[in-house]
């Protein structure tokens, strides 16, 4: 059964385990799961009401946006366990020989790649959630601006910890283009996406009343 078809301490207690999946990773996702529903949560409380009407054409974009993110981001908390399972599986490979030695090594650099990109998936999703937290600011439902806030800092706290999970990876990975690409792909989402966050909460301080 996928995790993310189970329930909140089923996963809970899986993550607490002393099994290696799920980890950080799946955990990064799920973090961004919360973070955008939530997002799409105040579109769903904004949708209909007289006094947002002139939103709806945006509401409406919202709701379809932040479900499709939503799914994604469900799809990568399996997908991590299934990337790491597959490079547990590489590093178990015989090595008695030189061909062994060959393949295995293969096998551990392509699953390696494989776990830098599932948690860069994860991070580029966040950024574009993030994004449509922005916009969300000011066209929504003001009685559930501080769900937006908390929003903000799931998905913050998504692509941060994301980003840990593929340095992790492009640690250990010999094609130096693969790496060099990727870091500074992933380095551009922070550079935005982080700034982006803590704008929201400073804005969604202010909207709850804080001087």
């Amino acid at each position: 059964m996928l995790l993310a078809d189970g329930t909140i301490r089923e996963y809970a207690l899986k993550l607490a385990s002393g099994e290696p999946t799920p980890g950080g990773g799946s955990a990064a996702a799920l973090a961004g799961v919360i973070g955008v529903s939530l997002t799409n949560m105040v579109g769903s409380l904004t949708e209909g009401r007289a006094k947002y009407a002139e939103q709806a054409e945006f509401i409406t974009e919202l709701l379809e946006r932040a479900s499709r993110a939503r799914d994604d981001l469900l799809d990568l908390v399996d997908e991590d366990i299934a990337v790491f399972n597959t490079m547990s599986a590489a590093y178990n490979m015989p090595k008695a020989t030189a061909e062994d030695k060959a393949a295995r090594t293969k096998a551990i650099q392509s699953a390696l790649k494989a776990c830098a990109l599932t948690p860069y998936k994860v991070m580029d999703i966040c950024a574009r959630a993030l994004e449509l937290t922005a916009e969300a600011m000011g066209k929504t439902n003001v009685n559930v601006v501080s769900d937006l806030g908390v929003a903000a800092l799931c998905l913050k706290a998504a692509a941060q910890s994301a980003w840990l999970n593929i340095l992790i990876n492009l640690n250990s990975l010999k094609d130096a283009g693969f790496v060099a690409e990727y870091r500074e792909k992933a380095s551009a989402i922070l550079e935005k996406s982080l700034p982006m966050a803590d704008a929201i909460y400073d804005a969604t301080i202010k909207a709850c009343g804080s001087s």
